[in-house]
């Protein structure tokens, strides 16, 4: 109780909320049902460091998407507790939604407009600081299209910000989505199979792209796979998520393991999972 009226005291609410802990997420004995029946998560507990690359890995249907959501607000859980940067991820709340332009969020489809050009969509990552009036009038600041211009270069299309997006391959239009997250100025990415479907050669290409902007920027970023080998290339630690529940966990620096945490998993299992997993 003390420690609360010192706090209190010393520190106004609005500045305990940025408070820059190692910790950014913060899971613990999270359920996340769609129905209020069946569970898609049960028991998740986890915590990512910041300005760590964070990899998710399962089978389809695993519960790997949800989690993105619940850290993300939109979706809150049946159970347990969420901490993002201190808060409590709810969309519904003001104080998480400020927070949200921070949050830069790549879905599996992507949800890049395709009728509009390549700029123009990396635009959409200003909004939050432009106002929805501004974008939808294309009334941008001209600083704002000189730093989309940056990105657009930083991604690796430059010369193509006049293209319509639908015009891009695959690989491209993953970069597009890339930009746009990092034109928010995001802290954390979460990013959603962002390779799949891409031959290997371009996945190693948005891998190493990832990579450097999270350096650049001291990004944290939680991405989810399903490709168990290139995951443990790229990231810090590895989570394995099955039927809704983790099952494992992975920390790595280099190429060593450096710890690791089993459920009910064997070691056999283990290594089908990786080799099966790996020859996809």
């Amino acid at each position: 109780m003390l420690l609360k009226k010192l706090i209190k005291k010393s520190m106004p609410y609005s500045k305990l909320s940025t408070i820059n802990t190692k910790i950014i997420i913060h899971m613990n004995d999270v359920w996340a049902s769609y129905d209020a029946k069946n569970y898609s998560l049960k028991g998740i507990t986890l915590s990512i460091e910041r300005g760590t690359n964070y990899a998710i890995v399962g089978k389809s249907g695993s519960g790997k998407s949800t989690l993105l959501k619940l850290i993300n607000g939109m979706m809150n859980p049946s159970k347990g507790q969420i901490k993002v940067d201190y808060q409590t991820p709810n969309m519904n709340k003001k104080q998480f939604r400020k927070k949200m332009s921070k949050i830069g969020y790549i879905p599996q489809s992507l949800g890049l407009v395709k009728n509009i050009s390549v700029l123009e969509n990396v635009l959409i990552g200003a909004l939050p600081r432009i106002g929805r009036l501004n974008s939808l009038l294309k009334n941008f600041p001209k600083y704002e299209i000189e730093e989309a211009k940056k990105i657009i270069k930083l991604v690796g299309l430059k010369g193509k910000e006049n293209r319509k997006t639908y015009t891009l391959s695959g690989g491209e239009k993953r970069r597009v989505a890339i930009a746009r997250a990092l034109m928010q100025k995001p802290v954390l990415l979460l990013a959603d199979e962002i390779v799949s479907e891409l031959d290997q050669v371009t996945a190693k290409e948005i891998m190493d792209l990832i990579a450097d902007a999270q350096k650049r920027l001291n990004l944290t970023a939680v991405m989810v796979h399903h490709d168990m080998k290139l995951a443990l290339e790229y990231a810090n630690r590895v989570a394995v998520i099955k039927e809704g529940q983790k099952i494992l966990e992975i920390g790595i620096d280099g190429e060593k393991i450096i710890d690791f945490q089993s459920g009910n998993i064997s070691q056999q299992e283990i290594m089908e999972l990786y080799n099966n997993e790996s020859e996809k």
